[in-house]
C-alpha cells in the first residue's frame, strides 16, 4: 500500500495510522501527535532537524521509501535530510571549547566555557524554540566545610518564555529538587510531566516549567552539579536520544570546572530547602550585601559573593528548619 503513494506526507499518515506506533514516534521525537498529523497534513513543515531524527527512528523499509519521496520532492534537500548529526554535538564544537579551555584566563574560563556550550546546547536542543532553560547547577561548598548541604543554580540561559541570562535567578536547590535527586544518586533522571511525576520523582517547579531533566557532571567519579534543563513541553524528555545527547553535553561541561570543585558521593548530604517564591526575599539584597563585606572584610569579589552565598545557605536552612517546626505542630 505504501508503494502506491504520492509524496513522503502519505507514507508518514500510514505509519501513524498504527496508534502504538504514533506515540512511539512522536515520543522519540519529543513532539505531540497531533504534531505528526499536521506534517501529514501539510499545516506545517517539519525543520531538517525533524525529518533527519524521524528517519533515524523509523523502521528501515519505511525509512528507504520515505527518504526515496523526499528525494523526489525536495531534490537536492535529500542529501541535508539524510545527514543524520542531530543527536550528536558536531565535531568542530569540540575543537571550539578545548581551544577555550587552551586560551582562557583562569578567573575567567568557568563563565566563559559554560557560556559556550550551553548556547550550543540550547540551540540544538530547542531548535523550534518552544521555550527550553538550560542551567547548571553547582554543589555549594562551605568554608571549612565537607559536607554539601544544598546546591546552588549558577549560569543559565532560556528561550522564551524564560529569559535569555537566568544567571541573576540563581538559587539553592536541596533534597526537594531533581537537581537534588540528580547529585545525590549521580545518575540522569527525567520528568516527563510535573504535575504528574512529582509524586515519582522530587519536583521543585519553577515558573513555566512542564518537563524536565537532569544529568551529572562528573569527573573520576566525583560530582561537581548537574545539568537542569526546564521545558514548557510535556514529555520533552522521552526521546532516548535526547537524552544521550544531553548527557554529552553534560560530560563536556566538566571541562569548565576546576577538579578540586568536584566532590565525593559521599560527602553529599542535601538538606530541603525553601521554595523560590521564599528565597527571593532573601536575595533582594544580594549586591549590597556583597559590598558590604568588601567593605568590612579584607577579601577581593570572588571571597565576598562566597562569603554571601555561604551567609544565605545559614539563612534558608534555618528558615526551612522553622517552617517544618510549624508544619509539624499540625
Amino acid at each position: 500500500m505504501q508503494q502506491e503513494a504520492q509524496d513522503w506526507r502519505e507514507v508518514l499518515g500510514m505509519i501513524i495510522s498504527n496508534a502504538q506506533e504514533q506515540q512511539r514516534i512522536a515520543q522519540e521525537l519529543g513532539v505531540r501527535p497531533i504534531t505528526l498529523h499536521r506534517w501529514v497534513r501539510g499545516e506545517s513543515e517539519p525543520r531538517a532537524q525533524n525529518l533527519r531524527h524521524l528517519l533515524s527512528v523509523l523502521q528501515a523499509e519505511h525509512r528507504d521509501l520515505l527518504l526515496k519521496l523526499l528525494g523526489e520532492e525536495l531534490g537536492e534537500y535529500q542529501d541535508s535530510v539524510a545527514d543524520d548529526t542531530s543527536r550528536e554535538i558536531p565535531s568542530e564544537f569540540y575543537n571550539r571549547v578545548l581551544n577555550a579551555r587552551a586560551t582562557t584566563n583562569e578567573t575567567l574560563r568557568y563563565w566563559s566555557i559554560s557560556n559556550l556550550i550551553l548556547q550550543q546546547a540550547l540551540s540544538q536542543l530547542d531548535p523550534d524554540r518552544l521555550g527550553l532553560a538550560i542551567t547548571i547547577v553547582r554543589c555549594m561548598a562551605t568554608t571549612g566545610g565537607k559536607k554539601i548541604r544544598c546546591l546552588r543554580e549558577s549560569v543559565g540561559i532560556g528561550t522564551p518564555p524564560w529569559a535569555g541570562d537566568l544567571e541573576q535567578k540563581g538559587m539553592f536547590l536541596g533534597a526537594e529538587s531533581l537537581a537534588g535527586y540528580v547529585v545525590t544518586t549521580c545518575r540522569p533522571a527525567q520528568l516527563q510531566n510535573i504535575h504528574k511525576d512529582g509524586l515519582t520523582l522530587p519536583a521543585h517547579q519553577v515558573e513555566y516549567e512542564v518537563s524536565a531533566a537532569a544529568h551529572p557532571i562528573l569527573y573520576t567519579g566525583r560530582i561537581a552539579g548537574c545539568v537542569l534543563i526546564s521545558s514548557t513541553q510535556p514529555d520533552y524528555f522521552i526521546s532516548s536520544n535526547r537524552n544521550a545527547l544531553i548527557g554529552n553535553y553534560a560530560n563536556l561541561l566538566a571541562l569548565a570546572i576546576d577538579p578540586d570543585e568536584f566532590y565525593d558521593p559521599q560527602d553529599i548530604e542535601l538538606m530541603i530547602m525553601p521554595p523560590h517564591s521564599l528565597q527571593k526575599e532573601h536575595f533582594a539584597d544580594f549586591r549590597q550585601r556583597v559590598t558590604q563585606a568588601l567593605r568590612t572584610q579584607s577579601m577581593n569579589n570572588i571571597q565576598a559573593e562566597q562569603y554571601v552565598w555561604e551567609q544565605l545557605e545559614e539563612e534558608l536552612l534555618q528558615v526551612q528548619f522553622k517552617r517544618a517546626e510549624i508544619h509539624s505542630t499540625f
